[in-house]
């Protein structure tokens, strides 16, 4: 059975097995420094380990519930978040768009667009309710 462990600053999908007599931890995924199971990751255990069944509906629902804790009990994960919108702001701010015309994968160029709008949707969304919330730092 597959589970979601804590190591250092970084979360990993984890399945214990038998060896031996002796159990041992085979590491499947990491996930980073918050628990979150994407597609990506599904397809990646999937096949490296293509006979290992695994509930993902479950590890979904436990990695939902301790997305939470990070912001609960540590300010150092809102500044880690701050540092990367500030990176990501940057990245963004020194895409040139005439260079993305010149590149030879098309199918990149229209999902980086679609992750673009994505982003812009999220932070749409974000912002409405941080301003519904009443968090008068963002009511301008």
């Amino acid at each position: 059975m597959a589970f979601i462990r804590k190591r250092g600053g970084a979360y990993y999908l984890v399945h214990s097995v038998r060896k031996k007599g002796r159990v041992r931890q085979l590491y499947l995924a990491r996930l980073g420094p918050r628990p979150r199971i994407s597609e990506e990751v599904i397809r990646g255990v999937r096949t490296q380990h293509p006979f290992l069944h695994v509930k993902w509906d479950e590890l979904k629902a436990k990695a939902a519930r301790d997305l939470v804790q990070p912001l609960a009990n540590n300010s150092q994960y809102l500044r880690d978040l701050l540092s990367s919108v500030r990176n990501l702001h940057m990245d963004i701010a020194d895409l040139h768009l005439p260079v993305l015309g010149m590149t030879h994968d098309p199918d990149l160029t229209a999902e980086l667009t679609t992750g673009l709008k994505l982003l812009r949707t999220t932070l749409d969304v974000k912002l409405a309710q941080l301003r519904k919330g009443g968090y008068p730092a963002l009511r301008s």
